[in-house]
């Protein structure tokens, strides 16, 4: 087994178990969006399927995991991918609770575009403030999962599934960038590749 692909299912295991404890948390914020009764795993495939088959979602979470690649601190390569999932459950906590936040679509068209422009023009050294914008963005994509919950899926399976597909997502861009941290050319390619594609969203929208 490579070098590559055992920090890639590390990183996945690590991302996924400490984002997973705070599933529990949307699931308090949920209870006033209805009492759901049927099986505990109803909506799990919503959650899992929200995020991996919104291109604007799945492009976003990729980049995340491109970018906190790419970045030559370590510390930076682990908070990115963790805020942006932590800030995924706080916006999805909102969603959840019905509270509204205006055009965020567009801010999720505009999260793409930014982190392909990131990646293609590099975030420095240290970058240490990646995790914050990180986390934003994950509150705006966790907002539109919460604000969709469907109505017969339960909270807590449907938080657990768009986390578990988050955490597969930023664990493949990760794959990705750490192969592109040896060509810069590669590396701006795909940096432009996503900010065309977060202009096309923007634009759609």
């Amino acid at each position: 087994m490579s070098t590559t692909l055992q920090r890639t299912r590390t990183t996945a295991g690590r991302i996924a178990g400490l984002a997973a404890g705070g599933v529990a948390l949307v699931t308090l914020a949920a209870a006033p969006a209805g009492a759901h009764t049927g099986h505990p795993l109803d909506g799990m495939s919503d959650g899992l399927a929200h995020p991996l088959f919104g291109p604007d979602h799945l492009l976003a979470m990729v980049a995340v995991g491109v970018l906190a690649a790419c970045a030559t601190d370590r510390r930076v390569r682990w908070a990115t991918p963790i805020a942006f999932v932590v800030g995924m459950v706080g916006g999805a906590a909102l969603g959840f609770g019905g509270v509204e936040v205006p055009g965020v679509e567009l801010l999720i068209a505009a999260s793409v575009m930014v982190l392909g422009g990131l990646i293609a023009f590099g975030v420095g050294d240290k970058a240490l403030w990646l995790p914050v914008v990180a986390a934003a963005m994950g509150a705006v994509h966790g907002h539109a999962h919460g604000a969709e919950l469907p109505d017969a899926a339960v909270p807590l399976a449907y938080a657990a599934g768009f986390v578990i597909a988050t955490a597969a997502l930023h664990a493949a861009g990760a794959g990705v960038g750490t192969a592109l941290r040896r060509s810069e050319l590669g590396r701006q390619i795909a940096g432009a590749a996503l900010a065309v594609g977060g202009a096309f969203f923007l634009l759609a929208g």
